[in-house]
């Protein structure tokens, strides 16, 4: 495998490649990390051992497994571990934010972002729901707006939101932020702390099995109503189990979904891998691949939707090329007739000229 690690020092450059070579093995051009990330070694035979295990009657203990997860994600996105939820769900944890506005409370949201982000607001019925488009979100809030709820990075077309504009025009006019990192967690350099809600989805960019999901909430918890509350959600959860729980969680533990066990069992060694390899080193690997590609297809003639600084690169047009390439062993998406390639750490420059040519062709 052919790194093109641009800038690294060579002994974090080779960290990074013995890491990714002894984790993942694709057997396919694969380039679609923005519908599904590729699981590690380490993660797919976590999983195994805890079915075998379950299998055997002697199951493992997977509720430290969601704890370990829990904390990993908490350091990824550099909260205390305290404000991070745990579920599966980022349409779940919209809908509890949705829950928690007042009655004709003003939410502003993105033209045609993820369902997920804005349909429970929609849902609700007695919202002002304001939709402009993405470059003007930070010049929309205004006085009366209650929350802006964007995705970081777009999942159609790669395009990332000014989060730092959107962070000063909310706490300008008084408003709550809410962000969707499930497009931008993993490689984007991303503070959670700068915003009131972050979600994401663990499946995509953390490279974790599906049924794994965050949500960061404020350290006063955000004034969210615990409507989903179960046993899981207690303070002592093993003491509440039976009649309503009579304690919730002081953290926002009180926000957990029952887990998925399975998967977090295999998500808590993702995140560590994750962590060992670093965010940093991510962004610069994967931007590299997706500007290498960039200056490929200008070279075709191809012209991308302009997102600066993205790992998702989406070209108008082309997306109808996508069954095409899957059948030639290139795995990329048609997402609003784009064809959206996403370049991540498993991803080399090989793959990179393997799609410039199979476009050429």
């Amino acid at each position: 495998m052919d790194y093109d690690f641009i800038g690294a020092q060579s002994g974090a450059m080779e960290t990074f490649e013995s890491l990714v070579r002894s984790e993942f093995a694709p057997k396919s051009t694969y380039l679609n990390t923005a519908s599904t990330g590729l699981m590690p070694a380490r993660t797919v035979a976590a999983m195994q051992a805890a079915v075998e295990a379950s299998a055997a009657g002697r199951p493992t203990d997977m509720f430290a497994d969601v704890e370990a997860a829990r904390a990993s994600f908490a350091r990824l996105t550099r909260v205390p571990g305290r404000r991070v939820a745990a579920g599966a769900s980022v349409a779940v944890y919209t809908g509890l934010i949705a829950a928690s506005l007042p009655a004709g409370a003003e939410v502003l949201t993105a033209e045609a972002d993820f369902s997920s982000t804005v349909t429970p607001f929609h849902i609700r019925g007695d919202l002002k729901v304001r939709t402009v488009p993405l470059e003007r979100i930070a010049d929309s809030v205004r006085p009366g707006t209650a929350l802006v709820a964007v995705s970081a990075a777009q999942s159609a077309d790669g395009r990332i939101a000014d989060l730092p504009a959107i962070r000063a025009a909310a706490h300008e006019h008084g408003a709550r932020t809410y962000i969707d990192a499930s497009q931008a967690t993993g490689w984007l350099d991303l503070d959670a702390n700068d915003y009131d809600f972050v979600s994401s989805v663990a499946f995509k960019w953390l490279v974790c099995p599906r049924g794994v999901a965050f949500l960061v909430v404020p350290e006063d918890l955000g004034g969210l109503p615990p409507v989903f509350a179960g046993w899981v959600a207690g303070e002592e959860p093993w003491d509440s189990c039976y009649g309503p729980v009579e304690e919730l969680a002081h953290s926002a533990r009180r926000f957990d979904e029952s887990p998925a066990l399975f998967a977090y069992a295999g998500a808590r060694h993702s995140l560590a891998l994750l962590e060992e390899i670093g965010v940093d080193a991510v962004r610069a690997h994967d931007l590299a691949l997706a500007d290498r590609f960039h200056t490929g297809l200008a070279t075709l003639g191809h012209e991308p939707v302009p997102a600066p600084g993205s790992a998702i690169v989406s070209v108008p047009g082309l997306g109808h090329r996508q069954p095409e390439l899957s059948s030639a062993g290139i795995e990329v998406s048609n997402r609003a007739g784009n064809l959206r390639a996403a370049f991540h750490l498993y991803n080399t420059t090989t793959d990179v000229d393997r799609m410039l040519e199979a476009l050429s062709s």
